[in-house]
């Protein structure tokens, strides 16, 4: 029989609580709401983490014990702040709970229980290395040539693919059109790799990261006794940021919540992981399945101005009709200044902006830099800002990834063009070479020294005698299929900077060999190459190579002078999707053009709703200051540029809530 939560008995030991002092009238409706299946709807900055954590308590004051409440969160961090803050609260220590992330749990179930699917006790867990080298095996027995094409996902990639089928439980021909269109040709053999994958995990007795979540699922459905003991055992489900839960995790859930006793938190409209396996219809179809569902909505904000969440109500009410639960921010802080819109000539003067303003923020109003946050879509729209803040000397931390021109396929393809251009550079070579299959620093220093003596000898050019047979006798085996395209590519690449522009070059090497290494070697392909895109907008900067490279070098050299401790007093440069759960002072909003947020390939596929929920999430993490900036010209387009147009999601704003902030053009290039 389950517990009325209706007359308060606290147990002996935990401190009465005033849950009616500590909370506003809309967490306190959530916290102390009766037993049953409840949603809770917190808008940003809304007090979601505090909300359930006094639920915890408020459960506990009633009597429940800790071990019939069962937490669940996506990160550890977050479980173990709950927890602490409910022995703050009750005294009450975070190991009588069953608290932490879906893998976590799903390992201590299948720890105890795993025997009832066929899953030994003593199974051990792969990790990312491991599972990838244990795919590589199952894929190269059943075809040993299939990672010999470069083309061809590598072991990494390809975990990536059936990783996300197996979260997203979709087949994986439509994961690979929807999300790795590259490997759309070759979608149908992907199953049977999967299948010589699961095989060889069965018989090794280990699992991986994913297996948690999926043996977890099938322990719950075909153990009835597991998952019924399950169900009496944990009396309370809470799970938090369920917006963000998958297909499988979704299913654990209502499998464990069988009794409804189970409250989901979270916020649909900062539902934009789909690309990680997110589905945004848990959310929105939770009160079909769990009948009688009550929603609790948290609307009061203590983050934002008014005039900011003036704006973020402006983007929810532009969502379509009938695909998002309806709720309107509300400010419990006094009014300020209205959002600015800032319209540039093109990237490079948005970014002189957002230094001068920096600069004003900073020198005239006090603001700590650590409280300035410049947010973008895709890494590519930030290289402007970097190279701007770089030469000012402003420090600033990128918080999700490192800077433009250390990204790997950057460096790859600007070492193919230094050494094409000065084929002497052997660090340049050796970069290049160890990308070809089974090729190492010994292997690449093998083949310059037998190239160049080969060279020296013939006094040819050392780009010609590459495809030579002298030459082709040093390289590895599994390479040489791969080697007269290697050669024919920077021979290409060596033609055009001879006779065509550093824009030119750059374009042919992307199109060329390299193109279709990034194509096998990484499964987000597709974002790389528009970052590859925008170096060539870079270059077109520059009428001779020696320049382009000699810049990028330098601006190397001026970055890295740059790099700080992400704890020092820095600008933060992030994407949105890093930016999530975070908030500063003043918030720039960069890039916001269609094409480049919403994104190009979600307007081609007619479906922006995560962007515009992305664009949501981006604004409500200013407190008191955001601006908006959109560039007229998209420069990485090339000489000339390509005209852009205004972000459809500015333009389907009222124009009450922004204020347009022209910019006084004193600017000299």
């Amino acid at each position: 029989m389950e517990l009325s939560l209706d007359a308060p008995r606290p147990p002996d030991g935990i401190p009465p609580i005033d849950f009616r002092a500590q909370l506003n009238d809309e967490q306190f409706a959530a916290v102390t709401a009766p037993p049953g299946p409840l949603l809770v709807l917190a808008g940003a900055g809304s007090g979601k983490t505090r909300t359930l954590t006094y639920r915890v308590a408020y459960l506990l004051s009633q009597g429940v014990k800790p071990g019939e409440i069962l937490l669940l969160t996506f990160t550890n961090k977050a479980a173990k702040e709950m927890l602490h803050r409910v022995q703050d609260l009750t005294g009450i220590e975070p190991q009588r709970f069953w608290g932490g992330t879906f893998h976590s749990l799903g390992h201590r179930a299948l720890r105890i229980y795993g025997e009832a699917v066929g899953l030994p006790r003593n199974f051990t867990i792969l990790d990312a290395d491991e599972s990838e080298s244990l795919l590589k095996q199952a894929v190269e027995a059943e075809d040993k040539l299939f990672f010999k094409d470069k083309t061809n996902p590598r072991p990494g990639p390809l975990f990536n693919v059936l990783s996300l089928a197996r979260n997203t439980q979709l087949p994986l021909a439509e994961t690979v059109t929807t999300n790795f269109p590259q490997y759309a040709e070759i979608s149908h053999r992907f199953p049977a790799f999967a299948a010589a994958y699961t095989a060889k995990k069965r018989a090794q007795n280990v699992v991986d990261y994913d297996d948690l979540l999926e043996l977890w699922l099938e322990l719950l459905t075909k153990a009835p006794e597991v998952a019924q003991y399950f169900a009496h055992r944990f009396r309370h489900v809470l799970v938090d940021e369920y917006q963000d839960t998958n297909t499988i995790q979704a299913q654990i859930v209502d499998r464990l919540a069988a009794h409804h006793c189970v409250m989901a938190v979270g916020d649909d409209a900062q539902c934009i992981y789909s690309w990680r396996g997110a589905d945004f219809e848990n959310i929105m179809t939770f009160p079909d399945r769990h009948p009688g569902t009550v929603i609790h909505r948290i609307e009061t904000n203590y983050r934002s101005t008014p005039e900011i969440l003036n704006l973020a109500n402006g983007v929810l009410l532009a969502q379509p009709k009938g695909r998002h639960f309806d709720k309107e921010l509300r400010a419990a802080r006094g009014h300020a200044q209205k959002p600015f819109l800032v319209q540039t000539m093109d990237d490079r003067e948005q970014a002189e902006f957002i230094l001068k303003r920096i600069r004003s923020l900073v020198e005239d109003d006090g603001v700590s830099m650590n409280e300035i946050a410049i947010l973008y879509r895709s890494h590519f729209l930030a290289l402007e800002v970097q190279l701007a803040l770089s030469r000012a000397g402003v420090p600033y931390h990128i918080t999700s990834g490192v800077k433009f021109f250390e990204r790997q396929h950057i460096r790859d393809a600007v070492a193919l063009l230094r050494f094409v251009y000065n084929p002497s550079d052997a660090q340049a070579w050796q970069r290049v070479a160890v990308l070809l299959p089974k090729i190492g620093e010994k292997g690449a220093q093998k083949i310059y020294t037998a190239a160049h003596e080969h060279a020296r000898l013939l006094q040819k050019n050392f780009l010609d005698v590459l495809p030579s047979d002298d030459v082709k006798s040093k390289v590895a085996k599994d390479a040489r299929d791969d080697w007269q395209n290697f050669c024919d590519s920077l021979k290409q690449v060596s033609e055009v900077m001879r006779t065509g522009k550093p824009s030119e070059a750059v374009e042919t090497a992307i199109d060329g060999w390299y193109g279709d290494y990034l194509k096998g070697a990484f499964a987000d392909y597709v974002d790389r190459l528009d970052e590859l895109k925008a170096l060539i907008g870079f270059a077109s900067r520059f009428d001779e190579m020696q320049d382009f490279l000699a810049q990028i070098m330098l601006l190397n050299s001026e970055t890295s002078d740059r790099s700080v401790d992400p704890d020092a007093d820095a600008v933060k440069l992030t994407t949105v999707h890093q930016a999530k759960g975070l908030e500063y002072d003043v918030v720039f909003l960069i890039g916001l053009a269609d094409g480049q947020f919403p994104g190009r390939r979600s307007i081609e596929a007619g479906d922006v709703e995560e962007e515009r929920r992305l664009f949501y999430v981006a604004v409500t993490r200013a407190r008191n200051e955001l601006y908006l900036s959109y560039p007229k010209i998209a420069s990485r387009a090339g000489p000339g540029g390509m005209m852009l147009t205004p972000s459809r999601f500015i333009l389907e704003l009222p124009d009450n809530l922004y204020e347009p902030l022209k910019i006084k053009r004193t600017y000299a290039w």
